[in-house]
């Protein structure tokens, strides 16, 4: 019987400049990594060669051209480009933020071609990414327009679950962002999320207030009474366990946030503040809402510290993870739903991480 592949997990390399590569490399230079899952980083064998020289790691690569030369049991390059490149750790700069959506694209034409099954995204800098071809503010925004679905970003850990019904959208703006539809919208891509990434039969979900207070009953701002409230109410209606809106200010402070599977943020900042004070270094940024699975570090480029080997890599490896039990569940969700009498094998497969188990 043929042994059944594992998964393949693809890297795009994110900013060279930053600390990005330094957390790959460092999660799949232990080799327990590689019982896991098949890593596949989109980059060039020659930076990669000059990278492990310089945080002085001990691994072999397995360089390639293209996927179908794929090796499991090793860590797999394939080669993006084949030149030299300049690195100036800890510098902002336009010619490697080229690089970083080379690699992005390489990996996203993988994954859309199944050629790969999920993908971990190193942090880019979101201005030096910008270009004629590149004209996104990050990562979520591009694979929303390469794959089908309705991004969402959902910064999740194994007992916190935070949801944005905006993200990267300016202050000023928030509140005439906000629609009934737009709720809707994301509440349904959270809800069926925890349902298929995460096997929560019936999710219970809160959203928090747009204004402070949630608007004390309109003295502070009409959004809560008049768009918040009765949309919530429909929701309701239909069946979902979705509560609210909630006052964030005292929201994770008193611990409310644990008797919900998930927390929707009217906006980034009042959902990613309180995530990262509870949970940084261990949260993983989740798009949900797309057919292929992607995640990320909860960090950024950190030029403050590239290049100096001081770098942690436990959320670069949670981001890994959480990538294998997310495909592996919503692969197991589908079956399911496809043929509810009888429960298929798939391929390929994960065992699992005992320690997180």
């Amino acid at each position: 019987m043929k042994k059944e592949e594992k998964i393949r997990l693809g890297i795009s390399i994110g900013d060279l400049n930053g600390i990005g590569s330094e957390v790959a490399l460092k999660t799949f230079e232990d080799p327990r990594m590689l019982d896991f899952c098949t890593p596949v980083i989109f980059a060039s064998v020659k930076i990669l060669s000059f990278l492990k020289k310089q945080y002085t790691l001990n691994m072999n690569f397995n360089g390639i051209d293209n996927t179908s030369q794929i090796l499991d049991g090793k860590v797999n390059v394939i080669n993006v480009w084949k030149e030299g490149v300049d690195i100036n750790f800890g510098e902002e700069n336009s010619t490697i933020g080229a690089y970083a959506i080379k690699s992005l694209k390489a990996a996203t034409a993988a994954l859309k071609n199944d050629e790969i099954d999920v993908l971990v995204t190193a942090p880019i800098n979101k201005h030096s990414i910008q270009s004629e071809d590149f004209n996104f503010p990050g990562h979520t925004d591009y694979l929303d327009q390469e794959l089908e679905g309705n991004s969402l970003m959902f910064m999740i850990t194994d007992t916190l679950k935070v949801g944005l019904l905006t993200d990267h959208v300016a202050v000023k703006d928030i509140a005439d962002t906000i629609t009934p539809e737009l709720i809707q919208k994301k509440v349904d891509t959270i809800y069926t999320a925890l349902k298929q990434d995460f096997g929560i039969s019936k999710p219970k979900i809160a959203v928090l207030g747009i204004n402070p207070h949630s608007g004390d009953n309109g003295v502070i701002g009409k959004e809560d009474e008049e768009v918040l409230k009765p949309t919530i109410k429909k929701i309701n209606e239909s069946g979902k366990l979705v509560y609210g809106p909630y006052a964030a200010d005292s929201f994770f402070g008193s611990d409310s946030y644990k008797s919900f599977d998930a927390v929707v943020a009217a906006y980034h900042d009042q959902g990613l503040i309180p995530f990262k004070t509870l949970s940084f270094g261990k949260g993983v940024n989740y798009t949900a809402g797309l057919n292929k699975v992607r995640t990320s570090p909860d960090h950024g480029t950190a030029f403050e510290i590239a290049g100096k080997n001081k770098a942690d890599n436990e959320s670069f490896k949670e981001a890994v993870f959480a990538a294998l039990k997310i495909f592996k569940n919503r692969q197991e969700y589908l079956e399911l739903t496809a043929n509810p009498l009888k429960k298929q094998p798939r391929k390929p497969q994960f065992k699992g991480n005992k320690e997180k188990q």
